[in-house]
């Protein structure tokens, strides 16, 4: 409709809307024709249906009519008039005026205008830019997330370590922190957990994609294996470089173990067959054995011109490296046979003689109580340290994650004279020694970035003391 008519009425007696709209009907009926007749009109959709409003009051009736029409406005004024020309309703008299002419396509401009500022008052609002919140948002990327906990045990973890559909799990804290860096939420720590792996993790790993992220080191290993013989769902491992640590590695270091993670019966494979070695006849291996020694015979004659010890001190050592050489004939065959076969269930024999020529360059040799050589036996493959005075007194043991902690803390200690640990020489140990005055490192591997040829600290691997005792 394009208008609508809006008139009052007002009747002299008690009247219903019918009454009002059938008057209105009948009276304005053929003053025009029968091309202007109100319900051919209406039928024709020309006019809408007329609407009426009224309340009765001191007997009087009073309201309002509403004439919906699809007219021209001439035509439209013509049928307001017609409407104003009621004079009765039923036996009462009536007076309608008509009050306004509604120009429905004005009306819905005026609300198509006023929702137009809105939506553009909105739009400027919520659209135009701060610069500030901008570069807020841009320098919150460089944000590295704070680390977090986990369930009771409290392990270190990263916020959305809970919420991802994949987790890492490292180690410690120091190398939740890393990954965090490096960007990586996702990442939980068995914190230390190297006999018992908390339930709250193995509950964890049942509902996630679960990578490991492991040290480049027979410790890496070790904790690989502790969270799998724990009932530790593990996906895939990432391991970081040889000998390197997780805590350590760069973002793009981080990145790339990452990518070349591998599944884990896959890993599994490649640690048997670095476990199992091919199997030697008995016969090639006694001529191995042989043939060594003669060859250590020649080397070590020549350093008699060279050190200064005492002919005695280096025919004895020669004597005692040659042992296996001349000892058998006068040994019974049964103990000769467990000798020979002794090299089968270590090394080759080449590596044991490179060993001991190795030790024996060594700037000084050490001689190291019973007790603390048990000490060192019973520390394989424990992941553990210990701390000694000058009399090779015990002052503390503890893992060998903590030793760093342990020496920083007490720094202003002179009384440390040696240090064993199951893990890796690093530098940074080597220097925290160095500062504290010690004199002896041993360790079951040598960083590759370290040096043994340091004046005032003397560095030991397992192998150059515990093969050489046994053997004695």
């Amino acid at each position: 409709m394009k208008y609508i008519i809006k008139a009052k009425i007002e009747v002299d007696g008690v009247v219903d809307k019918p009454d009002i709209i059938g008057a209105i009907f009948g009276q304005t009926e053929g003053i025009f024709g029968t091309e202007f007749d109100l319900r051919d009109l209406q039928e024709k959709g020309r006019i809408g249906r007329i609407y009426v409003e009224s309340k009765t009051s001191g007997g009087k009736t009073i309201g309002e009519i509403y004439v919906p029409s699809n007219l021209d406005k001439s035509e439209t004024a013509l049928l307001a008039a017609m409407i104003e020309s009621v004079e009765k309703v039923g036996p009462y008299n009536a007076k309608i005026v008509v009050t306004d002419l509604v120009d429905l396509r004005v009306e819905k401009m005026r609300k198509i205008v006023e929702r137009a500022k809105e939506i553009l008052s909105k739009w400027g609002r919520e659209r135009t830019p701060d610069l500030k919140e901008i570069l807020s948002e841009i320098n919150s990327v460089l944000k590295i997330a704070s680390i977090t906990t986990y369930g009771p045990e409290r392990l270190p973890a990263g916020p959305e370590v809970a919420s991802s559909d994949t987790i890492i799990i490292v180690e410690g804290r120091a190398d939740v922190l890393n990954l965090l860096r490096a960007g990586y939420k996702n990442v939980i720590a068995i914190e230390g957990a190297h006999s018992k792996v908390p339930d709250t993790l193995k509950k964890l790993a049942q509902k996630k994609t679960v990578i490991a992220f492991v040290d480049g080191d027979r410790a890496g290993d070790m904790i690989l294996r502790t969270l799998l013989d724990n009932g530790v769902k593990i996906d895939y491992v990432a391991k970081a470089p040889s000998g390197r640590e997780v805590e350590e590695l760069s973002i793009r270091e981080v990145e790339k173990a990452l990518k070349n993670m591998v599944p884990i019966s896959e890993y599994l494979k490649q640690l048997e067959k670095k476990k199992v070695p091919e199997a030697i006849p008995l016969e090639k291996e006694e001529i191995k054995i042989e043939q060594p020694m003669q060859i250590l015979k020649e080397e070590v004659k020549p350093q008699a011109s060279t050190e200064s010890r005492p002919t005695e001190e280096i025919r004895r050592e020669v004597s005692e490296e040659t042992y296996l050489e001349t000892a058998p004939s006068a040994q019974p065959e049964e103990q000769t046979q467990e000798v020979l076969e002794e090299p089968l269930h270590k090394q080759p024999p080449t590596e044991v003689v490179k060993a001991e020529v190795e030790s024996s360059a060594l700037p000084k040799l050490i001689e190291i109580p019973e007790s603390v050589m048990q000490d060192m036996k019973d520390m394989i493959g424990t992941l553990t340290s210990a701390v000694y005075d000058q009399n090779w007194g015990i002052i503390k043991k503890l893992s060998v994650r903590d030793l760093f902690e342990y020496l920083e803390k007490n720094e202003e200690d002179k009384n440390i004279y040696a240090i064993i640990l199951d893990g890796i020489v690093t530098q940074r140990l080597v220097n925290l020694a160095l500062r504290k005055g010690v004199k002896v490192i041993i360790g079951y591997r040598l960083g590759s970035q370290v040096s043994r040829e340091i004046n005032d600290l003397r560095i030991y691997l397992f192998d150059d003391i515990i093969p050489k005792t046994s053997s004695q």
